[in-house]
């Protein structure tokens, strides 16, 4: 059974959502999960002034070194000004033991975010985390368009090629969608099902 960690940051709880949904669906395609997110790095004045959400029940993950005992790791972080936040770049930057020893060389590797708005840089952001996935030799698996709930415009739906994605409107009152769900148990069922393949 291949092993699948969903790893995360999430400011105000869409991201914790599209979490779930992604492992869900890597679950779908057989494989163990474990979900976990990155710490908190904002000034305890900052979470409470900007009413982040604190409460889940998904701990923080132990260190880059857990990375290693999974075969796909799933990335998923909100976007700050067209990229990943701090938060999740901060624990990226502890990753470099790994890079140098190639400990995630021949992984899996998938991204998916949130934006307030449609053109907020949802593909950028899903870029800011990819790229880090590749540096590390990872294969990665997007929303290929196998999952038709990404297409068309009569809505405001997320979805891109390059990930799931949600849109939470400028004050984050907009949950995820129905759609917006089914499209990250999609990736994490295709990351689980290519992660099978080329563990053999």
């Amino acid at each position: 059974m291949t092993k699948i960690l969903v790893l995360y940051y999430s400011s105000y709880g869409h991201i914790e959502q599209m979490a779930n949904a992604m492992a869900e669906g890597a679950r779908s395609g057989g494989a163990d999960v474990d979900i976990r997110r990155v710490a908190e790095t904002a000034p305890q004045q900052v979470v409470e002034a900007a009413h982040f959400k604190t409460d889940t029940a998904h701990p923080v993950i132990e260190g880059p070194d857990a990375l290693k005992q999974y075969d796909a790791i799933i990335v998923g972080a909100p976007t700050r000004y067209g990229r990943m936040p701090s938060q999740m770049a901060a624990f990226w930057d502890t990753t470099g033991g790994l890079w140098f020893t190639g400990g995630l060389i021949g992984k899996v590797g998938g991204a998916f975010t949130s934006t307030a708005s449609q053109h907020g840089g949802q593909e950028t952001t899903l870029f800011s985390i990819i790229t880090n996935l590749m540096h590390h030799g990872m294969t990665i698996v997007g929303l290929d368009y196998g999952f038709q709930g990404q297409m068309g415009v009569d809505k405001v739906r997320g979805g891109s090629p390059y990930g799931a994605t949600t849109i939470a409107d400028g004050d984050g009152s907009r949950q995820p969608g129905a759609e917006e769900l089914d499209a990250a148990r999609y990736q994490g069922k295709r990351t689980a099902e290519t992660a099978a393949r080329l563990k053999g």
